[in-house]
């Protein structure tokens, strides 16, 4: 399944995505947000896998897609974790995995704006995949790590680099808010035959930047999650993006920092795209 949180007629409910069409599951017994549908289990998703046939059905042009949670639980990522990423910066690749918080307000919907804030110039993009955690679980091992996966997504972690660069945690430069926008749905596990076998590919105004497999990772998605296991418990929803490929506009010469109408697309084989506009910060801070 493709799972989906939108909007229609000003209403967010859940849905799954069909071709050019997203199946509305709400009002169908099913829990009535993505959180919820995924802290139901696999019984939750079996039924809504099932409601998918006789759910009413919208365009995919008359919808708005949402981030697919709007708050996940924990967001972690994993920094340095491409060899070719690891080798433009001139470091070595890490013996274990490099791994940061950003804050859950930093998520944005697949195709909202993404704010460059007046405190810096240095506004960078980082196509990634993301995994989403389907169960809550604790020291799980690398062999059973897809066991409690319930998908993959399409992820930008944004990042401001003198904020990041300034300080070794890293997490400030990476939690602005509307810096994780992600979607522009969960394909679920079962829909990923490998998630270490595809390409990603990164555009900024049509510009190709990043173009690499994600048989580059160092460590990989079950790796990543046994290590992240190992000292806390992972729950329904949590987001984990892990790492961005070669090409970042930080190494670029000079550097090619994201600025006020660039568009930055971002494209994993067989999970999607995102597509995000780039603008000033409004004084609110509330532009979509």
């Amino acid at each position: 399944m493709k799972l989906a949180t939108f909007t229609h007629q000003g209403r967010s409910r859940v849905g799954a995505v069909v071709g050019e069409e997203v199946a509305d599951l709400s009002g169908r017994g099913l829990p009535e947000t993505m959180l919820a549908l995924l802290e139901g289990g696999p019984e939750a998703l079996a039924a809504a896998e099932a409601a998918i046939s006789a759910a009413p059905r919208f365009s995919l042009a008359n919808v708005r897609l949402e981030a697919p949670l709007a708050r996940p639980p924990k967001i972690l990522a994993v920094g340095l974790n491409y060899r070719a990423h690891a080798a433009e910066g001139g470091r070595e690749a890490p013996k274990i995995p490099v791994i940061f918080n950003k804050q859950s307000t930093s998520v944005s919907g697949p195709f909202d704006v993404v704010h460059c804030p007046p405190e810096s110039v240095q506004v960078d993009y980082e196509g990634e995949l993301a995994i989403v955690i389907g169960t809550r679980c604790r020291r799980v091992s690398a062999a059973n790590a897809r066991s409690v996966v319930a998908g993959y997504a399409v992820a930008n972690d944004v990042s401001v680099r003198d904020w990041q660069l300034r300080v070794p945690t890293m997490t400030m430069g990476k939690s602005w808010d509307t810096h994780c926008p992600f979607g522009p749905w969960i394909t679920t596990v079962d829909e990923v035959p490998d998630p270490h076998a595809l390409t990603l590919q990164t555009r900024v105004n049509g510009e190709l930047r990043q173009d690499a497999c994600t048989s580059d990772l160092i460590f990989n998605c079950d790796q990543i999650i046994e290590h992240l296991s190992t000292a806390f418990t992972l729950e329904p929803g949590d987001l984990i993006l892990t790492g961005t490929p070669s090409g970042v506009g930080l190494y670029h010469k000079p550097p090619a920092w994201l600025k006020a109408g660039d568009v930055v697309r971002i494209e994993i084989m067989g999970l999607g795209v995102i597509e995000n506009r780039v603008v000033d910060e409004p004084v609110n801070g509330v532009t979509r």
